[in-house]
């Protein structure tokens, strides 16, 4: 292994130090607590170190967001991949949606709440943004019912989603209820 490639791989390896413990920390106590001083010193190398790999907190989120994406994207088609039917595929892509919120509550906000200066239904869209979206709209494009555009509709399905899995967190809906509220999407929106 040359010098040339052993940098660039002890360089990515600090990258994806510093994007985890960018999302540990902000799992544990929110986006709030991420700095660029505390994570230098909880990654133990200087911020000028983390400087030249991002320019700042909001590159951080930013990668943070685009490594949420693939993952949401995995278990969105992990979970509609093992239902049968349309409709069934529809629900568990809800739930597993759901879910990733709820368990992912810094990433997610990293994906749709925070700015990490990344480019959404744009030419210039990231491609983990774009293929999170195409996980969405694999289940949700067959239905969009005849004469919508499955774009459309997965957009429509997807915002209906992001202010189910927003309005539980912030407790502005009973938990109790999230079954019931995936099961009344589906009917109501999917032609199935």
């Amino acid at each position: 292994m040359s010098l040339q490639e052993r940098k660039a791989r002890e360089r990515a390896v600090r990258e994806r130090l510093i994007v985890a413990t960018a999302r540990e920390l902000a799992e544990q106590q929110g986006w709030d607590a991420v700095t660029t001083r505390r994570l230098a010193e909880r990654i133990e190398y200087s911020q000028p170190v983390l400087y030249s790999h991002f320019r700042g907190k909001r590159e951080i989120i930013g990668a943070v967001a685009l490594e949420g994406a693939a993952e949401m994207a995995v278990a969105v088609r992990a979970a509609a991949s093992a239902a049968n039917g349309p409709r069934e595929r529809v629900a568990a892509l809800a739930r597993a949606y759901l879910d990733f919120a709820e368990r992912n509550p810094a990433v997610y906000d990293a994906l749709f709440q925070l700015d990490g200066g990344l480019a959404y239904a744009q030419e210039d869209t990231p491609e983990p943004l774009k293929d999170a979206f195409a996980a969405l709209m694999e289940s949700l494009g067959e239905v969009a019912g005849d004469g919508v555009h499955p774009g459309l509709f997965t957009e429509v399905f997807w915002a209906s989603l992001h202010g189910l899995a927003t309005l539980t967190r912030a407790g502005r809906l009973l938990p109790e209820d999230a079954a019931q509220r995936v099961e009344l999407l589906v009917d109501r929106l999917a032609v199935v």
